[in-house]
């Protein structure tokens, strides 16, 4: 990177960080933690989740905006970084309920006896009451973090591997992407997945050892290591976009054909962004959900994935803003919808319900900005700053 173009990189990370930064700021002191108490502490997790949306936005834009591939399976691996955060924290906290319910008892328990009282509290939901061997790894915080990078990493890497050395493209590799996380998500919805089913991991919120904090706390605690978490991710894309790295990228985007007769390995390219974004996805994941309070199968499920695809069209792929502005807008608009606080109108003849009506809405605006600027959002602000 020139040195004009590496001032240009730290001039948008530190402008980046300071808008960041005031603005976690500002929410820690409206929040209930002070006496303003004009943010809920409900609200500061939602803004928390979607600095989490936020960092998978811009995945999706590295992948597909700048890579050219358009996946319609990062999202499963998002689920799946939530997954492995999600078996420690359940697993810690029944296992923190086990020891102190037995405390009055004149022997301690055995391990054994405290995994089988570990596992039917648990599986009990679903049947079950011995610990699956997948969770072998969830006593450790260390190594369940561990996880939350390789199962990610390791399923792109399989996946990415096979599909680009096979040279499958376009619509194709998006419908192999959709069909990855079709198959996993149906195989979690089974009771003997190992990850209780239908029911999915729950009580996320509730962090083992910090029992005496309060939510208000802990809400504030995971804002800022989601801000964290973001403006590292940005800053890392950024860099990696507007480096050598990011123009080759960008040109097996354009043609990939050209790039390989130029003599790059077109398919290493590809498999390398596949597997670091899915990476990102995965860390936002174990961010995400114990904010979320809960996780199951169906936020594997591709129509999530498709909801990625668009925030980051309506924003402007292959603009990091873009991909910010989409998520973020996209995100909270759609809370305010499907929490009920808009009212519903009633047309005499028929009753619009908003929670319903919801993802029509997303749709029609989809088609709108598309039709309006295929640069989405981002490309409509450029045309009229140009035309002032």
């Amino acid at each position: 990177m020139s040195n004009l173009r590496l001032n240009s990189y730290y001039n948008q990370v530190i402008i980046f960080f300071i808008g960041l930064f005031l603005f976690t700021l500002i929410v820690t002191f409206l929040s209930e933690l002070f006496s303003l108490n004009i943010i809920s502490t409900s609200f500061v997790k939602t803004l928390g989740k979607t600095l989490c949306l936020c960092a998978i936005a811009l995945s999706m834009d590295v992948v597909w905006g700048y890579c050219g591939i358009l996946s319609l399976g990062h999202f499963a691996f998002f689920g799946l970084g939530g997954y492995m955060i999600g078996m420690w924290l359940m697993y810690k906290r029944t296992e923190i309920i086990v020891i102190s319910s037995s405390s009055s008892n004149i022997l301690p328990l055995t391990e054994n006896e405290i995994s089988n009282a570990i596992g039917n509290q648990i599986f009990g939901v679903v049947g079950g009451s011995e610990i699956p061997v997948i969770w072998s790894f969830a006593g450790s915080l260390y190594l369940q973090l561990l996880m939350v990078i390789l199962v990610p990493g390791i399923l792109a890497f399989v996946f990415g591997w096979f599909a680009f050395r096979s040279r499958v493209t376009g619509v194709y590799l998006s419908i192999l992407t959709q069909a990855m996380s079709l198959a996993l998500s149906l195989y979690l919805f089974q009771n003997d997945s190992g990850l209780r089913g239908n029911n999915g991991l729950s009580g996320l919120q509730n962090i083992p050892g910090l029992d005496e904090i309060s939510q208000s706390l802990i809400s504030i605690y995971f804002l800022w290591g989601s801000s964290a978490f973001l403006f590292i991710t940005f800053a890392f894309y950024y860099f990696l976009v507007n480096s050598k790295f990011g123009s080759i990228i960008t040109a097996i985007r354009d043609n990939e054909n050209r790039v390989r007769f130029l003599g790059y390995n077109v398919e290493s390219y590809k498999l390398f962004v596949f597997v670091i974004t899915a990476i990102v996805c995965g860390l936002a994941g174990a961010l995400y959900y114990p904010q979320a309070g809960i996780i199951n199968p169906a936020e594997i499920a591709p129509i999530a994935s498709i909801y990625l695809a668009v925030w980051v069209a309506i924003g402007g792929r292959g603009k990091l803003y873009g991909a910010l502005l989409g998520a973020a807008f996209v995100s909270l608009i759609s809370s305010w919808f499907t929490s009920g606080q808009v009212p519903d109108i009633s047309l005499g003849f028929y009753l619009i319900e908003w929670v319903n009506w919801w993802t029509v809405m997303l749709g029609l605006g989809f088609v709108l900005v598309t039709l309006m600027s295929q640069n989405g959002i981002m490309g409509i602000l450029k045309n009229f700053i140009v035309r002032q």
